[in-house]
């Protein structure tokens, strides 16, 4: 379920592919995650990694704990990762995008009949 590699920390990559889980669906709203032992055990990674990388999740609203019962997804997970990524894909991506059309002189008008092309071609690869 869990694969780490050398792109940082392995908290921050525990708590990244959980937040993946959550928002593909895997862990809905409710729904317990493995506990820090569970998931210390499979993965060979001391408990306070992973404990760090579940708080990161708990201080982002993602999960809640349950005092003597583990740590659960909130019911509004998915949404606030949603907006996340939206937030994110904007900074890092549509700004980008509109710079660039800017400086290569495209109009508003034709760098979305661009993104209307580009929806257009992959609707038609499917």
């Amino acid at each position: 379920m869990f694969h780490f590699d050398d792109s940082g920390p392995i908290y921050t990559q525990l708590a990244d592919q959980l937040e993946e889980l959550i928002f593909t669906g895997v862990f809905q709203a409710g729904d317990q995650v493995p506990s820090t032992t569970q998931v210390s055990r499979e993965l060979h990674v001391n408990p306070a990694t992973v404990l760090k990388g579940m708080n990161r999740l708990v201080d982002d609203g993602l999960l809640e704990k349950r005092r003597g019962r583990g740590m659960f997804v909130t019911k509004d997970a998915r949404q606030q990762i949603m907006s996340k990524r939206k937030q994110h894909f904007y900074d890092d991506y549509i700004q980008s995008v509109v710079t660039e059309a800017q400086k290569l002189g495209l109009t508003e008008e034709h760098l979305i009949e661009l993104i209307k092309r580009g929806y257009q071609d992959d609707n038609n690869a499917h």
